[in-house]
């Protein structure tokens, strides 16, 4: 292909000398005509040819340094984006092709190392995102098959297994949500467009993702605070999934909550926009990992800790949905103080 275009070239340059050899020393010739015409030299035809041959000459040095200047300007880039896109082809997308000019061949050099950069940085979230999906469930798989073996094997015997039987119980519960949440992102990038929008009351819906959470806050004496504006308000949105984000917020909140402490569920209303506040009191999220906490599978370090095993989806779902309602979500934490997350919904005419 490559030697396809090079002969391609390498022809336009010949046709291009070839004609211009002719136009001009035709052009020069006629000149040279007119010009012993309008001044009545008389010349010898030997003087006339040697004149024609220095015109000739000269058409053709002038026509050597165009063809120069010309393959500077267009077959040298050509060649560079030539290069570069079988570099692209062969997989080296982090390659740059160095080419900064300010015309069409330096605007299409950029737009290849653009498209090229952009496929790369989405082909190295793929791997990440596979690896993050590996390990988040090959853990509580080596758990489940580590326990049941032990059973079976008789390494633990029968009066311990009720108490392994609730560990292989727990991490297939995880294993179920890890699918579940992944799923669920899914759908959201395949049918965005999508959503049963409809008019709902946003306070009853936190009133319900609430008394869900009563027997795990009652277990750990953590009291959920309801502080709805007026006892109705009506959203326009997807109930299902806004419910899917109360839930995930209320569901991270208690997470990183220490016991005997309280979590403000608050809604409040300015200028035809519906806003939804979970506050908790818990631990916090560190400065430097704010921007990621949207980010598939990312977790803190302080997510790390005891009993806080989650897939690290949750947050992302909650991102993806509100953009999908092309509405706006902020967090507003502090370390050791506590973390707020505030979503807007248009309200309901």
């Amino acid at each position: 292909m490559k030697k396809a275009l090079y002969k391609k070239i390498l022809g336009s340059y010949i046709l291009l000398g070839l004609v211009g050899f002719f136009l001009v020393g035709t052009l020069g010739a006629f000149l040279v005509g007119k010009y012993l015409e309008m001044f009545s030299l008389d010349l010898s035809r030997n003087r006339i040819v040697e004149i024609m041959l220095l015109m000739y000459l000269i058409v053709y040095v002038l026509l050597f340094f165009m063809i120069q200047i010309f393959r500077h300007l267009i077959r040298k880039p050509l060649h560079e984006i030539i290069h570069g896109a079988s570099e692209f082809a062969n997989g080296n997308l982090s390659y740059q092709i160095p080419i900064q000019s300010d015309d069409e061949l330096g605007y299409l050099s950029n737009t290849l190392n653009y498209m090229a950069d952009k496929l790369n940085q989405n082909g190295e979230y793929q791997r990440q995102y596979i690896s993050n999906i590996s390990h988040d469930f090959r853990s509580p798989l080596t758990s489940i098959k580590g326990y049941v073996e032990a059973m079976l094997d008789g390494t633990i015997p029968p009066e311990m297994q009720e108490k392994y039987l609730k560990v292989i119980s727990f991490e297939s519960e995880r294993l179920e949500k890890l699918t579940q949440n992944l799923l669920t992102l899914n759908n959201l990038d395949v049918n965005k467009r999508s959503m049963q929008m409809k008019r709902f009351d946003i306070n009853e819906a936190i009133r319900n993702t609430a008394d869900s959470f009563e027997g795990t806050c009652n277990s750990r004496s953590i009291t959920l605070k309801l502080l709805l504006s007026g006892r109705e308000l009506f959203v326009s949105a997807d109930v299902d999934q806004i419910q899917q984000v109360l839930y995930n917020l209320l569901d991270n909140a208690i997470k990183f909550s220490p016991d005997h402490s309280v979590i403000i569920l608050e809604t409040t209303e300015k200028n035809g926009k519906v806003f939804v506040s979970v506050k908790d009191n818990g631990c916090g999220i560190p400065k430097e990992s704010l921007n990621k906490i949207w980010d598939r599978f990312y977790k803190t370090d302080i997510s790390r800790g005891k009993d806080r095993k989650g897939s690290g989806l949750g947050l992302a779902i909650v991102k993806e949905i509100i953009n999908a309602h092309e509405q706006n979500i902020n967090v507003i934490s502090t370390e050791d103080v506590g973390t707020e997350f505030i979503f807007t919904l248009e309200r309901a005419k």
